[in-house]
This record gives C-alpha cells, sequence and structure tokens, in this order.
C-alpha cells in the first residue's frame, strides 16, 4: 500500500511540475481587455524616474506614467461594467519593453514610452498622451548650452537602447557615448563627475534636477531655426493585433485631457518643473512616417 501511495504522489508531483513548467514557459502575448475583465493586470513602467514612474520606500507606485495608467484601466473597467483590476506593477527598461509586451510578462506599458516607426514595428500603441523634447541635464556650473559646446571629449550618458541614445549616436559620433541601464545611474554618475551631461527627454530631466536643487540645470536642445530638436511622443505600448484595446485607450486618453485629469496629473507629478503643453493628436501616428 505505500508503494502504491509513493508512486501516485510522484505521479502527481510529476503531473504539476510539468503543468507549472508550461505555464512558465508560455511567451503568448497578453490580451489587454480580458486581462482587465479577469481582474488581474501587469502594468510596465519605470521605478527610477522621479515625478514619471517611481517605487517609494513603501512600494507604492508614483508618477505621471503611473497615474496615466491608472486612468486608463479604470476608464475601460467602468465602460463595460467590470470591476477595476487589481493592478501589478512591473520594471520595464528601455532596452526591454518590446521583449516583456511580445513575451506576456505585461499588459501594457506606460513608461516614458516614445513612440517611433521602428518600435510600431515590433507592438501597437496607445497615445500619444505626452509630447516632450530631448534635453541635457548637466551640472549648474557647466559651460555646455547645447550640441555645439559637446566634442570628443564630452562624456554623455544616456541608456541603453533608448531613443535620445540612438540619436546623440547619429548626430554626434564623435562624443563619448556612455550607455547605462538605469537614467538613475546616469544621474549619479553626472553628480560624481564621471559624465559631462546626461541626455535624455526634458519631462525625464526635470523630475531629476528637481533633486538637486541648485545643482544641476536641464538644457534645452533647439535647432539653429530655434524648433526643438526632436519631438518625444509617449504613448501606451501592448501586443499587437489588439485594435479594440487600442482604441478604447485613445477614448480614454482622449476623456482624460478634455475632463482636465491630464494637467492635475501633470501638477501633482511634475509641479512647476514642465507646462502641461497641448493636447496631442491622440490616436494620429502619422508623425512616425516624416
Amino acid at each position: 500500500m505505500k508503494n502504491i501511495y509513493r508512486r501516485l504522489t510522484a505521479t502527481i508531483v510529476a503531473i504539476l511540475s510539468t503543468v507549472a513548467l508550461a505555464a512558465c514557459g508560455s511567451n503568448e502575448a497578453r490580451n489587454l481587455l480580458s486581462s482587465i475583465e479577469s481582474g488581474h493586470i501587469v502594468i510596465g513602467t519605470k521605478f527610477d524616474q522621479p515625478g514619471l514612474g517611481v517605487r517609494t520606500p513603501e512600494k507604492t507606485f508614483q508618477g505621471v506614467d503611473t497615474d496615466v495608467s491608472r486612468y486608463v484601466v479604470n476608464y475601460i473597467a467602468n465602460k463595460h461594467g467590470w470591476e477595476v483590476p487589481e493592478m501589478t506593477w512591473r520594471e520595464t527598461p528601455s532596452a526591454q519593453r518590446e521583449t516583456l509586451i511580445n513575451n506576456g510578462e505585461v499588459d501594457m506599458i506606460a513608461a516614458t514610452y516614445s513612440i517611433s516607426a521602428s518600435r510600431l514595428r515590433a507592438v501597437d500603441f496607445g497615445g500619444p498622451y505626452l509630447l516632450t523634447h530631448q534635453a541635457l541635464l548637466v551640472r549648474s556650473d557647466d559651460k555646455i548650452q547645447g550640441l555645439e559646446d559637446m566634442n570628443a571629449d564630452t562624456k554623455l550618458c544616456s541608456v541603453t537602447g533608448s531613443t535620445p541614445a540612438t540619436k546623440v549616436k547619429s548626430a554626434l559620433p564623435e562624443v563619448q557615448l556612455q550607455e547605462f541601464d538605469t537614467y538613475s545611474a546616469c544621474v549619479e554618475a553626472l553628480a560624481r563627475g564621471k559624465v559631462d551631461a546626461l541626455t535624455t527627454d526634458a519631462t525625464i530631466l526635470a523630475g531629476f534636477a528637481e533633486q538637486y536643487p541648485g545643482k544641476m540645470k536641464v538644457v534645452e536642445l533647439k535647432k539653429p531655426d530655434g524648433s526643438f530638436w526632436t519631438n518625444e511622443n509617449y504613448g501606451i505600448g501592448l501586443a499587437k493585433g489588439q485594435d479594440k484595446a487600442v482604441a478604447e485607450i485613445n477614448e480614454a486618453l482622449n476623456e482624460m485631457h478634455d475632463s482636465g485629469e491630464y494637467q492635475r496629473i501633470i501638477e501633482n507629478n511634475l509641479g512647476d518643473a514642465i507646462e502641461p503643453g497641448d493636447k496631442p493628436s491622440i490616436g494620429d501616428l502619422s508623425f512616425t512616417k516624416k
């Protein structure tokens, strides 16, 4: 009898292990609307970007991107009469965002996620919900005022896989570009004098500058004609093949802007560091073809 019990137990354990391994090995992309309806959704964001996406010591999640995500998920759930789902937050480094979406590790990502033609080939986007521009963060006593002040001696930091890093490589091949995993690591290197500048979106840099009052400043990057060097349109990324979900995200983002909630989100998280700006053309991604 004991032998039969042992064999039965071993068989059950083997079956359960196989099921668990199959679940862990699944790399199918998630369906956003199905996840919201099921009562649990996994949202990708940044954990280390002040004012935009931060995990606090109390393990809460704050910032523009997290508040936009909550608004969108709540809007969709309420529209369908579903319970607001439990939200699990997943850290999403810039270089891993498309992989995490397509491997089914997250349902959607709002993580200073600039919409671009190359990214649209891998994932879909709702939005844009925010327009910002590439800039520099330098120490307050530094003489760098723009791209023209950087040369082969300049140590410039950005994040691996980010749009700004790609654009700087193309425009300034002579600059010593140092790519780190996170912007917070770049800021620490800047504070210690290990690099001369950090480049990314002005919204991200404004949040970091607030942490070093009087010690760091944001330098806008502009073309000779006075226009901004780049336009960065933040969107919400999700797996391809979900046209209905994209439409409902855009519907939620339109309501967020029209109701004034977007302006409150910006003011609550970034204060006076940045202007909310005009409402983007939500759902119009034609700028990726220019």
